[in-house]
């Protein structure tokens, strides 16, 4: 049996590729872009005869209809509407056969009200389940996010998902393998392994939703609170129709520095730079989203009718930022700056920098009382951790929800290591606020000098283990 897990960069997406004999091969939640999938059944000899949805999807743009329109395969997915257009909707319990492998759809609702688990009985595993494809049902070490649908039935949601993993996929025996549509990273679950592999049986003996009880499971849904990007309700219209075709080669944007000055101011500018080139010289107004953060961050600044302009170290960095925008469903990538901020420069354009700094020097200066921090995290990071006396701004809603401290004052931005923080300190350098500086290392190198947190109780026994 072939098998293969294709991983997005950024965005915490798994899709997967499945040799089902007689060489066929299903291949389950693509992206977007479909040409990895389509070298993989090349290079071992696969026609793609299905491909299945586990649901519409929020973080990322599909590809089933690109990859049926290439391979000629079946879009499969369950018999609910939010599937839109597929060629073959399954009802809860009914079987497919592929060559020589069976799937059984599982209806598994609770994270959306559509999802769907997919069943895996292989021609040599007998009558036990080889695996199952959770979607957002089950992660490993982790849930779905059940807040999307709708905010005030949180809970209702929890429930229904719990009784979901119970009653469809806990049954199918401790052997079974998970498959996941999100790794660690997505913005769909908030505590989900960093490990990929996993079983139900390893997942029963550490999985909240197998460990708590229902009511402890519900609370503890109820109490989780993500940040929800805004381009996910763009990814809910798209993912409704057949799919969309990705615009033009990067190389045809390509603008010199001059021309690209001229048309920044159409749009708004983003480098993709890690923070420490970003700080030390970049184009004023500047959005700094590190180049593995545009899937997921790009959303937050962009959106489908922003024209945007991109400035990436070297083509490579280029083609994957432009590409992970359209992930999105942001096609609007207007022109890349061509020769880089070194050709900026040698142009004599105008640049400006950013102070950067240490857990040490800020807690020097907090405990002078000459600086104010704010931390960029989200609301469940912050549960877990923080540093006392500090405020908390999401960096998402930044923007719009600037601090009231005085535009000319000494500001720290972090967060776990100094990402997205270069992302606030951008945005704070747009408003208007003149001395920011990024703590890089950010809370990750602040514990690990053994510097004051308030932790919550579980992470309190997480640290004396």
């Amino acid at each position: 049996m072939y098998f293969e897990r294709v991983k997005t960069p950024g965005l915490g997406h798994n899709a997967y590729v499945l040799g089902c004999g007689e060489g066929l091969a299903v291949v389950v939640d693509p992206r977007r872009d479909v040409e990895q999938y389509l070298c993989l059944a090349r290079e071992n000899d696969l026609s793609i005869a299905y491909v299945l949805e586990t649901h519409r999807q929020e973080d990322f743009e599909l590809g089933s209809r690109a990859l049926a329109e290439a391979t000629g395969a079946k879009i499969v997915g369950g018999c609910h509407a939010l599937f839109g257009d597929i060629d073959l909707k399954l009802e809860d319990g009914q079987e497919l056969k592929v060559g020589k492998t069976r799937f059984v759809a599982l209806a598994t609702p609770g994270h959306t009200p559509e999802s769907m688990s997919y069943a895996v009985y292989a021609e040599d595993s007998g009558e036990k389940c080889w695996g199952v494809f959770t979607g957002d049902a089950l992660f490993v070490g982790d849930t779905g996010r059940t807040d999307l649908p709708d905010p005030d039935k949180t809970g209702e949601n929890a429930g229904i998902l719990y009784d979901s993993v119970h009653r469809k996929i806990g049954p199918l025996g401790d052997q079974t393998l998970l498959f996941p549509a999100h790794g660690a990273g997505s913005a769909c679950g908030a505590n989900i392994s960093e490990r990929d592999d996993s079983t139900l049986g390893i997942e029963r003996e550490t999985n909240d939703v197998f460990t708590k009880t229902r009511s402890e499971f519900v609370e503890s849904k109820v109490a989780l609170d993500m940040a929800r990007p805004p381009y996910f309700e763009h990814m809910e219209e798209v993912n409704l129709l057949p799919g969309r075709p990705l615009k033009g080669p990067v190389a045809a944007r390509m603008l010199a520095p001059k021309d690209f000055q001229r048309r920044m101011r159409e749009g708004l500018v983003i480098d993709t730079r890690p923070p420490e080139a970003f700080a030390a010289a970049h184009i004023p107004g500047a959005y700094s989203v590190w180049l593995d953060g545009v899937p997921a961050y790009g959303g937050w600044v962009a959106s489908k009718d922003t024209r945007v302009f991109l400035v990436a170290e070297g083509r490579e960095a280029m083609e994957e930022a432009a590409l992970s925008l359209a992930r999105i469903g942001i096609d609007s990538v207007e022109g890349i700056l061509a020769t880089g901020i070194e050709g900026w420069r040698d142009e004599g354009l105008p640049l400006e920098s950013i102070a950067t700094t240490t857990p040490a020097e800020v807690a020097q200066w907090m405990e002078e009382g000459r600086v104010h921090v704010l931390d960029a995290r989200d609301q469940y990071e912050w549960d877990e951790k923080h540093i006392p006396g500090v405020e908390r701004r999401y960096v998402g809603h930044l923007e719009d929800d600037l601090p009231q401290w005085p535009k000319d004052s000494d500001i720290v931005v972090h967060c776990n290591v100094g990402n997205r923080s270069s992302l606030a300190a951008s945005i704070l350098r747009r408003n208007g606020f003149t001395r920011v500086h990024n703590m890089l290392g950010g809370i990750t190198a602040w514990e690990k000098l053994g510097l004051p947190l308030e932790l919550s109780d579980e992470a309190k026994k997480e640290k004396e283990k």
